[in-house]
């Protein structure tokens, strides 16, 4: 993060790279699950709900005490998010059940095409209810955010698939990842958060006129939400664990760190990244787009914050090895 901010400069050409970087990313991780190994547990539903609980609870929260659309909507961002594209892999690294958060990343961000392009017009900085026209707004607003979600997710997972499906027909052997080739998505995800953390430091440039006193307010509020959606999501990942045990959720093959733990650890974890990490990337986009502009901070903070706290996580997970 420190390397994209100090030489923002070098990076922001690097932009366009992004895509290809989240698409080979999905597509490694893809290639170490078995597409028929993905099934939705009840803490999917419940983490689910709760992110659009939360986010509305936070708009309408923050409206009332401020009266301030952006800091509103900046927060909002911090909740709505989809869960990002890198998650299965810093859960795998965790020990979490990267089928498991795979489903959910899925069922998360086809959520959020559906629900982004109803609820943002209602709360568009130059929208009122009144010039809510829904089955004019809806339609060409979903397609355009799935237009910008589906390659990103089907892509790599019919890619993987298929290239599943062919190794073991041809060789009649089930398809593992080479190890070597399993840490690809890790380095990957690194060059993806130096290439975000450039976009960062140029939103905050560019917005140099924004009031001090707020972007602070909006740089506490995304750290506060960031630590209360990790903190959720653990919880009710332990309380709520996947039912099943074994080779489908556990097989030292697809992730060797989840094997020796429990079946509440290991959705604990699942469901903490589930929660937490967020499509940053699609957040600033989505803010950008439909929102006041300054509401983009909030999804901006939030990279800052999530990182972080992965990073204070992968180097305790490394010292209990």
């Amino acid at each position: 993060m420190l390397i994209g901010a100090l030489g923002y400069m070098l990076f922001l050409p690097l932009r366009p790279l992004l895509p290809w970087l989240i698409f080979f990313m999905l597509f490694f991780t893809f290639c170490k699950v078995n597409p028929l190994d993905l099934r939705l547990h009840k803490w999917h539903w419940v983490v689910l709900v709760t992110q659009i609980l939360l986010s509305l609870a936070a708009y309408a929260g923050t409206l009332y005490l401020t009266h301030n659309s952006f800091l509103a909507q900046g927060l909002m961002m911090c909740f709505i998010m989809p869960t990002a594209t890198a998650a299965p892999i810093i859960a795998g690294k965790m020990g979490g059940s990267i089928q498991n958060l795979t489903s959910f990343t899925l069922l998360s961000n086809f959520a959020t095409a559906f629900i982004v392009p109803a609820l943002f017009p209602l709360i568009n900085y130059q929208s009122s209810i009144t010039d809510y026209q829904f089955f004019q707004t809806f339609w060409p607003a979903f397609l355009l955010i799935l237009s910008r979600i589906a390659p990103l997710l089907l892509g790599p997972f019919f890619a993987a698939w298929l290239l599943r499906i062919g190794y073991e027909r041809h060789t009649k052997k089930d398809f593992v990842l080479s190890p070597r080739l399993a840490q690809i998505p890790f380095y990957l995800w690194v060059a993806s958060i130096i290439v975000l953390s450039a976009t960062v430091t140029e939103t905050v440039i560019s917005n140099y006129q924004l009031q001090i006193t707020n972007m602070l307010i909006l740089l506490a509020s995304s750290f506060f939400a960031c630590l209360l959606q990790f903190g959720l999501g653990k919880w009710i990942g332990y309380k709520l664990p996947a039912a099943s045990k074994g080779k489908d959720y556990q097989d030292v093959l697809i992730n060797p760190a989840a094997a020796p733990k429990t079946m509440a650890g290991v959705s604990s974890i699942t469901a903490g990244q589930a929660f937490g990490q967020k499509n940053t990337s699609l957040g600033v986009w989505m803010a950008q787009t439909y929102l006041h502009p300054m509401a983009a901070l909030g999804a901006a903070a939030y990279i800052i914050w999530q990182n972080l706290f992965n990073s204070l996580q992968l180097a305790i997970a490394a010292h209990k090895k």
